[in-house]
């Protein structure tokens, strides 16, 4: 797709804008996934944080990294793609942030995830002194390897406002050889190695090949690691498939327009759906129910019921 940068203002403007109806009717669908994210995660944060001892969780801490992401990617990605439907474009430098974060959030919830799976197989779980270290480092090393990865195209401004993805995105123009390292390195640490992780996890624990047994693995709030996994994989699969198109095409043009604006949307609602899987864990969801309505309570004044009368 043809595109035209006119840096008036800062601001990145595409050639042909999106006609009105499908250009509301996305505004609406990002609207309703950052509200959705944004609610969703931060009430997920407070009962994690504050209702720890409600509900059994012996991996806290992955989950708390997958929050954290799926939070700040409804916060600034998804709000940072309806500001630019509205706006037409992206103003640099959140041009570059964006897409900085962008890989960054999605490296952080692939590796979360790989973690959860992995602690969830052997049973190691995050409150050892030891364990907890070697799970905090390999969190962050997610969130590292994805920042120093969308860092790459910010440095060498392979960067522009694509309208299709509603966000500034990579754009490879010269270099085949250039984009073909960096998509190589960028998916084999970051995508490939976590999504073998996953895949491997998964099947042994659904085959009942667990490392450590433990007696309440229904109760534990790991039980929803298969549908996270799940979602997971559905929502980015459009983005995995745009990629491998971009890759084997010498000429460089990148997936169809409407391949990459599903890619978008469907990464931007696992955000939304995170949330929602938690709640289907009964303890979590009377964790989180029981601390809306503490909040929601007045406090209540001592009432006189009887009266005893005591002979001195």
């Amino acid at each position: 797709m043809s595109l035209v940068s006119e840096w008036l203002n800062g601001t990145v403007f595409s050639e042909r804008p999106w006609p009105e109806g499908e250009k509301w009717l996305l505004v609406a669908v990002l609207g309703l996934e950052m509200i959705m994210g944004v609610v969703g995660n931060g009430l997920v944060l407070l009962v994690k944080v504050m209702c720890r001892g409600q509900f059994c969780c012996r991996y806290w801490f992955p989950f708390i990294s997958l929050t954290l992401s799926d939070f700040g990617c409804s916060l600034l990605i998804i709000s940072g793609s309806l500001l630019a439907m509205l706006t037409g474009g992206q103003r640099s430098p959140w041009c570059e942030i964006v897409s900085l974060l962008k890989f960054a959030f999605i490296a952080s919830s692939i590796g979360s995830i790989a973690i959860l799976c992995v602690q969830r197989l052997t049973g190691v779980v995050s409150t050892g002194s030891a364990c907890f270290v070697v799970v905090v480092t390999v969190c962050l090393a997610s969130w590292v390897t994805g920042v120093v990865f969308g860092s790459v195209p910010v440095v060498y401004a392979w960067i522009k406002y694509d309208p299709a993805e509603m966000l500034c995105a990579v754009f490879w123009e010269s270099s085949y050889s250039d984009m073909l390292v960096y998509i190589l390195c960028a998916f084999s640490i970051c995508i490939f190695f976590p999504f073998l992780l996953i895949l491997l996890c998964s099947l042994l624990t659904a085959f009942g090949c667990h490392l450590s047994s433990t007696s309440d693995d229904e109760v534990d709030l790991s039980a929803v690691t298969p549908l996270l996994v799940a979602s997971y994989l559905l929502c980015y699969t459009p983005f995995v498939v745009s990629e491998l198109i971009l890759l084997g095409r010498m000429n460089l043009s990148p997936a169809p327009d409407w391949l990459r604006t599903l890619s978008s949307v469907m990464s931007y609602l696992d955000c939304g759906l995170n949330p929602l899987i938690y709640c289907s864990h009964q303890d979590f969801r009377e964790a989180g129910l029981a601390l809306l309505w503490s909040k929601r309570k007045p406090r209540s004044e001592p009432v006189l019921t009887a009266i005893t009368k005591l002979h001195l």
